[in-house]
């Protein structure tokens, strides 16, 4: 959306690493690691662009600021309540010049009122990410969002609609709906399912797929919902963290392992072909080998497609920074591999499932040894001859095999069958 503003005001954007005059950070600051990417994206634009104006936004730009201010180059840092404000900020193209110290605009306060969004998000994949909610109560133990993104409010639903019409116009075959807590999404008594059909309603729309989404947020009548949609896809993101009931209670999670089993085991009565993904957290203090077995036994148990794996990192102003014992860095990697590893084989058997059927597979952009990849409803990774499909169709594809993480298959009927929109 800030790029979307900023090209309207004259700017053109290049790529990552090209010359440029203005370099525009949007931060994360969920981990140690994206902090120091940050640092790490500030050197790097300045190295062959010195008199790039750095304007730093998001996550870290509002937990980090004071650190910000010192990190030599930066010239502009816009926390989150200024956030979509950020081109208000800047000075005219023709002035864009760097600054003896960096501007901050920066509030601990942050808007709790629902919200609405400049201009439309257009990107160069064939999915679009429709923003619908912000912010975050649930206040896990580890977690610094709530912070930095302030307490839960959701989009305006005919701001959303309105940018869903404009998405669609523009080609878009899939719209993702995203947010901090999306499960949490309340407008004027419309909620995550009424607003669901609101989009579905919006015939240009095709296909509808939700992220990552809370466990205790997912309400029987949304997996209803989403077992009789025709446009609403087959795959739920649900974080678990951790399959020991100790640690998520010391992770302030709000279930337990068993309530979240109840849950997947709903979800597959409705769905039989659902595709689900989930995160997992290792390290977390207090995690003993009994504690990190039991996960283990809980993510082979559970019929997930792929996970996640992030190691626990020590977060500021986090209660979880008082938690003892601090699992040793050695223990965090090995336990990280082994989960891995348990990841590409759930992968492996979710994909060979699908050999000899029939799916509605939507092709991104991109080629790769002479194939071009995409995703069907419940984000099974498929590759076909890239001659055989074009960037943002969707096409009808059988599955012969499994290889590499891709499931590998050809048109079960001619290209012409499928419609094809351009994308921009």
């Amino acid at each position: 959306m800030l790029a979307d503003t900023l090209t309207r005001q004259g700017y053109q954007l290049v790529e990552f690493g090209k010359e440029t005059d203005l370099l525009v950070l949007n931060t994360c600051s969920v981990t140690e690691n994206a902090e120091k990417d940050c640092r790490y994206a500030v050197r790097k634009t300045l190295r062959h662009s010195p008199h790039a104006f750095v304007a730093v936004t998001g996550c870290y730009a509002q937990t980090g600021a004071a650190q910000l201010e010192t990190v030599p180059g930066i010239d502009l840092i816009v926390g989150t309540q200024f956030k979509m404000n950020l081109p208000d900020y800047l000075p005219a193209p023709a002035k864009l010049q760097k600054q003896p110290e960096p501007e901050l605009r920066h509030s601990r306060t942050i808007d709790r009122e629902d919200f609405v969004l400049p201009g439309t998000a257009y990107s160069d994949s064939t999915r679009a990410l429709l923003k619908i909610q912000d912010g975050c109560d649930f206040m896990c133990s580890f977690c610094l969002i709530p912070f930095a993104r302030g307490r839960e409010r959701s989009r305006v639903a005919e701001d959303v609609l309105r940018e869903a019409r404009d998405l669609a116009a523009h080609g878009y075959q899939e719209l993702v709906l995203t947010g901090v807590n999306i499960g949490q999404y309340s407008h004027q008594g419309m909620d995550l399912v009424a607003l669901l059909k609101e989009i579905e309603s919006i015939p240009e729309v095709p296909r509808i797929r939700i992220s990552s989404i809370e466990p205790t947020t997912v309400p029987g009548r949304l997996l209803e919902h989403m077992a009789a949609s025709t446009k609403l896809c087959h795959y739920l993101h649900l974080p678990l963290q951790s399959g020991d009931d100790g640690i998520l209670h010391a992770m302030n999670r709000r279930y337990g392992v068993r309530e979240y089993e109840e849950l997947v085991e709903q979800a597959l009565q409705l769905m039989p072909d659902l595709g689900l993904g989930t995160d997992l957290m290792v390290g977390f203090p207090g995690e003993d080998d009994q504690a990190f077995e039991n996960t283990m036994q809980t993510a082979t148990r559970l019929p997930f497609s792929y996970f996640h794996v992030f190691s626990y990192s020590s977060r500021p102003g986090t209660a979880a920074v008082r938690l003892k014992p601090q699992i040793p860095p050695a223990t965090i990697r090995q336990r990280s591999k082994t989960l891995a590893e348990l990841s590409r084989t759930k992968t492996l058997a979710f994909y060979q499932r699908h050999i000899g059927r029939t799916v509605s597979v939507l092709f991104e952009q991109g080629e790769r040894d002479g194939f071009r990849t995409g995703t069907t409803s419940n984000f099974t990774r498929v590759a076909v001859a890239a001659e055989a499909v074009a960037a943002g169709s969707i096409h009808p594809v059988t599955i012969t095999g499994v290889m590499d993480g891709l499931a590998y298959g050809h048109l079960a009927a001619p290209a012409a069958t499928s419609a094809h929109r351009p994308l921009l």
